[in-house]
């Protein structure tokens, strides 16, 4: 049992946030913690835990309550592309529709699964990292296709966090959007939180975590409508935040069902979205290593059905 007053530092936090941090489980974990009845806030159980919580409050977590799940084992069937590894980091060419780690709906089968059946040693990795994801040092939507590094040791780990954190670490993506861009060039600015409609989606939203995303016009195309690729890099990552933050502004991803606001998806099963480049400082030597991956098959080919609109 986690009992706690909350300290000035967290006040007016959201009781799930806190949770999160007392218990050290994911939002997801504390918010179910919630909903068992195993919270409770001066000794009352908590029925919510999108309450906000002032100093002082006696917060209060039945830890028995916490589900344990054995860490995720080696996988030989999982199928991804290695570009480059050494003693500290792999370089991974993921497919579209592998899941990263293991999760709520995928508890196997993931690029993590993969990776431990190649690089054993991963399973000895903790810090700054959860069981479940050893050495996933940044994100990739299940949907999307393209470059992943991925820490070997716990000196690797804390450099790359640390370069994804401060921004140095460079993404570039190539986005399908629908429609044509008024700007060759544009930043959107705007936070990224929980859709308040949808739980399972996201949303720019005024209380959000900031985000901000770069991209550049490449080339006018005409499909049954136009359509744009988009070459868009990353200054934050949060969750489906190019997909968010282009849906934002008009232009939503060609195949994106979830945020393409029922647009056609011209024959794709998923996003256009590939992490096409990857640079970042070398955790060890400190030589700055950049990685490229061409399109993959399903997205080169419906490109070329596409039309290029005349200058």
């Amino acid at each position: 049992m986690i009992r706690e007053e909350l300290p000035a530092a967290l006040d007016g936090e959201r009781l799930d946030r806190v949770v999160a941090f007392l218990a050290d489980v994911s939002r997801s974990v504390a918010a179910g913690l919630v909903a068992k009845g195993a919270v409770t806030v001066d000794d009352v159980v908590a029925e919510s835990g999108k309450v906000r919580l002032a100093a002082g409050a006696i917060v209060g977590v039945d830890t028995d309550a916490i589900e344990v799940t054995p860490p995720p084992t080696g996988d030989p069937n999982v199928e991804f592309g290695v570009v480059y590894a050494d003693d500290d980091v792999i370089v991974v060419d993921k497919p579209a529709g592998l899941v990263v780690h293991p999760g709520a709906g995928n508890p196997d089968g993931t690029l993590v699964n993969g990776l431990l059946h190649r690089f054993p040693e991963l399973a000895e990795l903790g810090q700054g990292v959860t069981e479940k994801r050893p050495g996933i040092v940044h994100r990739l939507d299940a949907g999307s296709s393209g470059l992943l590094v991925v820490a070997r040791n716990e000196d690797a780990v804390a450099a790359l966090i640390a370069q994804f954190a401060d921004h140095s670490a460079g993404r570039r993506y190539d986005a399908l959007v629908w429609g044509h861009p008024e700007a060759v060039r544009g930043i959107i600015d705007a936070p990224i939180g929980r859709d308040p409609g949808d739980p399972l989606k996201m949303a720019l939203v005024a209380d959000g975590r900031h985000a901000r995303t770069e991209y550049e016009l490449v080339r006018k195309l005409l499909a049954p409508a136009p359509v744009s690729l988009l070459s868009c890099r990353l200054e934050t990552g949060r969750t489906h935040q190019i997909r968010v933050h282009l849906a934002g502004v008009g232009h939503p991803l060609v195949g994106d069902t979830t945020y393409g606001d029922r647009r056609p998806v011209l024959g794709l099963t998923r996003p256009f979205l590939h992490a096409a480049e990857l640079s970042f400082d070398h955790p060890a030597t400190g030589e700055r290593l950049t990685f490229t991956s061409e399109l993959p098959a399903d997205l080169a080919a419906l490109l070329d059905t596409l039309e290029p609109v005349a200058d």
